[in-house]
């Protein structure tokens, strides 16, 4: 009954808001990509609601009488045109394909539902206040969910061979998310001055990091090491932060049993000693580079290497267990690229925002930076083991950094040294962050 209320207030107060305050709409509609309602709340919920649909038509609706947000990007120019780039290639490639039918609908529309509310983010975040609320609605959401997970888990009811949420993927796909929710939930803590979500935000960290161990996910540990060893590396250099940090990494392999261990281990072991699930990949690898080298241009069409993974020497229907080489495979090396450079310009335009003695006009931005690198470079990593092409929590991440990035170039004084939001800056006045 709680999921049922909380459901339908969301969607329908969110999408008469979002004509009048479109922002909130794109809250809702991001909180329902983590949450997936009509999954979660399958009991109480009335069958074909289509909640998402409903929200996103308001939020679109909202975000065309406002005038379609803001279009000044400033140093976040390069990562927008970067995902406007790919999806171009995604669609040109959903349409020269063998089988459009089959792309649109496993592929370019799936993604289109995530790219389309990315570039209504990044036209809309105008405040800090507002890239807080993006980081806590993702944080929470996800945070729910490993509690959901973490109850199911202690009453038996979880199989990781078996595990599949609400159609967005596999043990893989759950394990990836919880890795970025584990990234977003440390740096929140780290940066929250309030007491409470201080503490929501730690409470969270273990019932997510907990759910990657559980999940068996080779990739989502490896994720989870590589978010570990970033997040030393860019966390201020105090005591306080350096003790907090230790005390997580313990929590962690506290929650790590000899399975898990066993399971991890397995990642660095020689290439005589890889078990069979391993050694596809790197097949898996191979084929996609082969197709990429046949069809450079567009590729054999989205979603489409389970269509053609016979040809390749795997049985019929057959998905390939990676992410980049798979973008070049099915889209073409442009589209490749051009993935690849959405999230790491974010990555490499940030890094100077975690510099100690960096200028940001709020330490805020410092630790939004902090928080955006570690997750999207776990996930990179993770990615090239794990098919992760439908995964929505990293897109929403990367514009989270690309608000950061857009805030603090077009961020100005006036006289009175208050600062505000300049629409058009010339390239003269923008702020040097890295002195």
């Amino acid at each position: 009954m709680k999921g049922l209320i909380f459901t339908l207030l969301l969607t329908y107060g969110g999408a008469a808001t979002s004509l009048f305050k479109p922002f909130i709409g794109l809250l809702v509609y991001i909180a329902f990509a983590i949450l997936r309602p009509d999954y979660l709340w399958a009991h109480s919920l009335p069958q074909g609601g289509r909640y998402s649909l409903v929200v996103a038509l308001g939020l679109l609706m909202g975000w065309t009488l406002h005038g379609f947000g803001s279009w000044s990007f400033g140093r976040a120019k390069g990562v927008v045109t970067a995902m406007l780039g790919f999806w171009v290639c995604l669609v040109i490639a959903g349409s020269a394909c063998s089988n459009p039918d089959h792309a649109w609908r496993f592929m370019v529309e799936p993604l289109s539902k995530v790219l389309l509310p990315c570039l209504a983010a990044i036209t809309l975040i105008d405040s800090l206040e507002k890239l807080k609320q993006v980081t806590w609605v993702m944080a929470i959401c996800l945070g729910y969910l490993a509690l959901e997970f973490n109850q199911q888990y202690y009453q038996g009811q979880i199989n990781p061979n078996e595990w599949n949420f609400g159609g967005a993927g596999d043990n893989n796909f759950i394990a990836l998310y919880m890795v970025i929710g584990t990234a977003m939930a440390f740096f929140l803590g780290l940066e929250s001055k309030v007491r409470w979500q201080k503490l929501l935000a730690f409470g969270m960290m273990p019932l997510m990091a907990h759910v990657v161990l559980f999940s068996m996910s080779r990739g989502g540990m490896l994720a989870l090491a590589v978010v570990g060893l970033v997040s030393f590396l860019i966390i201020p250099k105090r005591p306080i932060h350096y003790g907090v940090f230790f005390l997580s990494i313990l929590i962690v392999l506290g929650l790590a049993g000899p399975s898990v261990q066993e399971e991890f281990a397995t990642i660095f072991v020689g290439d005589e000693n890889l078990d069979e699930s391993a050694k596809s990949r790197i097949d898996h690898w191979k084929a996609c580079i082969d197709a990429m080298v046949s069809d450079p241009l567009t590729g054999i069409g989205p979603a489409h290497f389970t269509l053609y993974a016979h040809e390749f020497g795997f049985t019929e229907g057959k998905m390939a267990h990676t992410t980049w080489v798979l973008y070049g495979a099915e889209l073409g090396a442009p589209a490749m690229l051009f993935i690849l450079s959405f999230y790491g310009l974010c990555i490499v335009r940030l890094w100077p925002y975690t510099r100690t003695g960096a200028f940001v006009p709020d330490p805020w931005y410092a630790g939004l930076a902090r928080m955006v690198i570690a997750s999207l470079t776990g996930f990179i990593i993770a990615a090239q083991f794990l098919p992760s092409t439908g995964v929505e929590p990293p897109f929403y991440v990367a514009i989270i950094g690309a608000g950061v990035l857009k805030l603090v170039s077009l961020h100005r004084w006036d006289e009175e040294g208050a600062p505000y939001i300049s629409e058009a800056p010339s390239e003269a006045d923008e702020v040097d962050v890295t002195t």
